[in-house]
């Protein structure tokens, strides 16, 4: 698929494809005897997770090595620590969710308060 569809169907931007392809985020991509790219399902895949990871706040650093580890021709042999990574960005993502209510809970209040106050001002 060319990068058009890639990009509608991973979210990603052109632009950030090109991007991440220069940082070598992602695997080897094909070219057609045109010389356009030649996106597989697999890579679309893969830009999907990259765009997840980095909505979620993973750091760019942390990403390449993941992506390195991913690309290295030693197979499952870095199977274990890239499932460290994920569990530790997990684990990231349950603390930030936690804290992220604990604010809608304080904003759900406060809302409220105002709503008690206007109709009392009434």
């Amino acid at each position: 698929m060319r990068i058009s569809e890639a990009a509608s169907t991973s979210g990603l931007s052109i632009d950030t494809i090109r991007y991440y392809e220069k940082l070598d985020l992602l695997p080897k991509i094909a070219r057609g005897s045109d010389g356009k790219r030649d996106f597989s399902a697999e890579t679309v895949e893969w830009l999907i997770l990259l765009s997840s990871l980095r909505e979620t706040g993973m750091p760019m650093e942390r990403m390449r090595y993941f992506a390195q580890l991913y690309q290295n021709q030693r197979g499952n042999e870095t199977l274990s620590e890239r499932k460290a990574i994920l569990l530790d960005h997990a684990a990231h993502l349950e603390k930030r969710r936690t804290a992220l209510d604990r604010c809608a809970e304080v904003l759900a209040y406060k809302l409220k308060r105002y709503d008690e106050m206007t109709e009392e001002l009434s």
